[in-house]
């Protein structure tokens, strides 16, 4: 397929999902609150901007960023990489999976974790939403980390989750019970903001790579299953990022209660 007609197939398809958004938005301006437009022609010349910025955006996952990716969790799964040492000496069948046979899936699944979530345009606009409307008190740079790390560290655990063939259900109770104690800690501020962010985390980019990896890590695994164990890794990549954002909400606070309780120690020195 041409790369003219891939953009004119990806712009019809994106033209289709943004339309209804259009419509509703519209309608409702016109119809239920009766009033004009504002600033027509610059919102109309926004809509086709977004369009067309959709539209390359997802050209280029598709042409390069998912094959690539795909490509990196087929690899670094198989048999031939993970045991290289073995299959040097002709031994190809594996009896024993270990997981510590898999420190450079983990490894990756980390690195992957957190770089496809620094490039969300969902967290991108939660994070500038939320700056702005706290007045600067929430950094949007802050946010998008502490989400990104919580995905990362996640993806991870579920990978290993994969290696060693644990049920999901016990990784999934125990870290909702380690949100619902946060919650009761965290400021009250950063609670909902928290729990948003479990959302914009599994969206474009993110998950049809963690599916790959998922899916391929269980392929290749001997006793694994990809229907029952390759798939779990989005949930983790939802979960974690509530544990990290009211975790670096709870860490700020703490230490602006250091750094005030130390200048009071001063004061009194003084």
């Amino acid at each position: 397929m041409s790369m003219l007609q891939l953009f004119i197939d990806t712009f019809a398809s994106t033209m289709r999902d943004v339309l209804p958004i259009a419509a509703v938005l519209v309608g409702f301006q016109l119809l239920v609150l009766r009033q004009k437009i504002a600033n027509l022609w610059r919102v109309i010349r926004g809509f086709v901007y977004v369009l067309i910025g959709l539209a390359f955006f997802l050209m280029g996952l598709q042409e390069a960023i998912f094959p690539l990716g795909e490509l990196m969790a087929s690899q670094l799964t198989n048999p031939a990489f993970v045991y290289s040492e073995l299959y040097a000496q002709g031994i190809t069948t594996i009896q024993t999976v270990r997981w510590d046979d898999y420190l450079w899936v983990y490894a990756f699944a980390f690195s992957i974790g957190l770089a496809t979530t620094l490039a969300e345009p969902s967290l991108i606009a939660v994070g500038m939403k939320a700056e702005q409307v706290s007045g600067g008190a929430v950094s949007a740079w802050g946010l998008r980390l502490a989400v990104s790390l919580g995905v990362a560290i996640g993806v991870s655990i579920g990978c290993y989750r994969i290696v060693t063939g644990t049920d999901l259900w016990l990784y999934i109770i125990v870290a909702y019970i380690i949100v619902i104690a946060q919650t009761f800690r965290a400021p009250s501020m950063i609670i909902p903001l928290a729990y948003d962010s479990g959302g914009v985390t599994t969206s474009t980019v993110t998950v049809p790579l963690l599916a790959a990896l998922g899916l391929g890590l269980a392929a290749t695994i001997p006793g694994r299953s990809p229907l029952i164990d390759g798939f779990g890794l989005i949930a983790f990549a939802s979960v974690f990022p509530i544990m990290s954002v009211m975790g670096y909400a709870q860490a700020i606070r703490f230490l602006d209660k250091y750094r005030q309780s130390g200048r009071t120690a001063g004061l009194d020195d003084e």
